[in-house]
């Protein structure tokens, strides 16, 4: 098994167990990376429609967006996908992995199972074409700061880049009823990761301010993991959705 640290390149592993391939996508979901693997599987389709792909040597493709693409050695199209918007997951059945993206409406799911795994790579997908196209977080700082509402109603920049014993705030302000806020920027879809950050700001202000003070944190990006959403609501942090 080989695995590469540096995240500018993509994290690999080839020959993974089963379990270890399992841990490596969840992370990289999680993370909000494209995530490709390729291997001996079966490909299950139920919506609209049912289809079944016996085994075969496959190139699977997990999108940030939901997008799932199940790719052979022939053709420019793949063989089986799901579009955008469908819940990405990934778990061991009888100890071969299964991946997969379930969609609510309409109603369909596509599941992959592994025979065996040759290769399985997570790619971090901010790039400079990306970042040309959708905006940096300075493009949506300046975005907030010339609409404030756009957090909420009443919101009121008092500074950016706010020092505090965790790091630089990105927008620190105040509500409508007065009450602190901590706003975290970011450009593309987060995971738990961004979650933890903001934690951390609420806490080191909390700590400058006083163990009493009302800080209300938000995470603003334009989408997060549903795990991401989950540390959000229990550590009693919220999300707004904008695109830079």
């Amino acid at each position: 098994m080989t695995q590469t640290n540096d995240r500018t390149d993509p994290a690999t592993l080839r020959t993974p167990t089963h379990g270890e391939a399992l841990t490596h996508v969840e992370t990289a979901i999680e993370r909000g990376d494209l995530v490709t693997l390729f291997g001996r599987c079966t490909v299950d389709y139920d919506g609209r429609a049912e289809s079944y792909l016996g085994p075969g040597d496959r190139l699977v493709v997990l999108k940030p967006d939901g997008t799932t693409l199940v790719h052979t050695e022939e053709g420019q199209k793949p063989v089986n996908w799901q579009p955008p918007g469908g819940t990405l997951d990934a778990e061991l059945v009888d100890d071969r992995l299964r991946v997969g993206s379930q969609r609510t409406s309409p109603s369909e799911s596509l599941e992959v199972e592994f025979e065996r795994l040759t290769q399985v790579s997570a790619f971090d997908v901010s790039d400079a074409t990306e970042l040309s196209l959708d905006g940096t977080e300075e493009d949506l700082r300046q975005r907030i700061l010339d609409d404030p509402d756009l957090v909420e109603a009443g919101f009121t920049p008092l500074a950016t880049e706010r020092q505090t014993a965790a790091g630089a705030i990105d927008i620190y302000g105040t509500d409508a009823e007065g009450t602190t806020m901590v706003v975290e920027l970011k450009r593309r879809r987060v995971g738990p990761d961004a979650v933890g950050q903001l934690r951390r700001y609420v806490d080191a202000l909390r700590r400058d301010l006083h163990a009493e003070a009302e800080i209300r944190g938000v995470l603003v990006a334009p989408s997060v993991t549903e795990r991401a959403r989950n540390m959000l609501a229990e550590s009693g942090l919220e999300f707004v959705s904008l695109e830079p």
